[in-house]
């Protein structure tokens, strides 16, 4: 929908002041069915992480760096599952999927914001667990609390600024009339796509980005993981060996899960208007913070320990209850 403001060489402003989101599909008997189930998806995801988050805060065995920056994660997946699912599921309820354009500059800006923090944790985690098996003696030394506040500011000042730019730079280009995204949320290849100036700089701007946070964070990673395959290498028992990889688990399936869905939809941009597509987009932006609490609490002992002890004392409490 084009307004009807002046556009007389001012190219600082857009023409557009809505975009129509086609969403998942445009059968109406098929939204009825995905509402429920992604409802359901979106529900589970804010119970699971917030759960996760109230029990590390609880649970005094559990105040440790890793579970801090654990606890973190849960908070960026809520997050960022909610810059995405609540429009979506609204979509899914409407005939017509109009967004205004400083709503979709928005929903952008904080899915970009939460993606790149996410990426930068995962890092920091990673580095974590190779100080923990690399250097377990000067663990408390290295990892301290004031230390781990800073990682995580980091992870989210660079997510923050990174996303800032990039939002700037292409919700501030010229958009003089086409206003379909082919999408079910604002993703910025297919917002650049509607733009009648040229995207260079934008274009320019998201691959640095990408290639300096989200490769960068994954280099980080791999060193880690390398370090930490030397690491338990040296370990000579079997059991010891074990242990150490049980520790980091839980984070590598996290990261494999993270990043093969994130390169699985944007290492092929000339078929993001595909169904594939925007399947790929679904797994890696609604499942993925859905599923993240679960992998950490089934490969946790510390988080089933505590659960277990939680179910065993309910009943016990609900018997005195009554006896009174």
């Amino acid at each position: 929908m084009a307004s009807s403001r002046s556009m007389q060489g001012d190219r600082n402003h857009t023409s557009v002041d809505m975009f129509i989101l086609l969403g998942l599909s445009d059968e109406k008997e098929l939204q009825l069915i995905l509402f429920p189930v992604f409802l359901g998806i979106y529900l589970v995801t804010l119970i699971w992480n917030l759960s996760l988050i109230i029990l590390i805060k609880i649970n005094s065995i559990l105040h440790t760096p890793m579970y801090f920056f654990l606890s973190s994660l849960s908070f960026i997946d809520i997050c960022y599952s909610s810059s995405i699912s609540p429009r979506m599921l609204s979509d899914l309820l409407q005939a017509e999927k109009t967004i205004s354009f400083m709503a979709c500059a928005i929903q952008y800006f904080v899915a970009a914001w939460m993606s790149l923090a996410e990426c930068c944790l995962l890092a920091t985690m990673a580095y974590d667990r190779y100080v923990a098996i690399g250097s377990p003696l000067q663990y408390s030394a290295i990892i301290v609390p004031g230390r781990c506040w800073k990682m995580i500011a980091v992870a989210y000042g660079t997510g923050f600024l990174c996303s800032f730019i990039e939002t700037v730079s292409c919700f501030h280009a010229y958009y003089c009339g086409p206003n379909i995204i082919q999408h079910f949320f604002c993703d910025i290849p297919q917002v650049i796509s509607l733009s009648c100036s040229n995207p260079f700089i934008c274009q320019m701007i998201v691959f640095l980005v990408a290639i300096s946070v989200g490769l960068g964070s994954l280099l980080v990673i791999l060193l880690s993981y390398g370090f930490i395959a030397a690491s338990i290498l040296k370990i000579s028992s079997v059991k010891g060996s074990a242990k150490a990889f049980n520790t980091c688990a839980s984070h590598l399936a996290a990261v494999i899960l993270y990043y093969g869905t994130a390169l699985s939809v944007y290492m092929h941009p000339g078929s993001s208007h595909s169904m594939k597509h925007k399947v790929l987009s679904v797994f890696y932006l609604i499942f993925v913070p859905m599923l993240n609490p679960l992998i950490y609490s089934l490969r946790n002992k510390d988080i089933k320990e505590f659960l277990k002890g939680v179910t065993k004392r309910s009943p016990l409490i609900l018997k005195k209850k009554r006896h009174r």
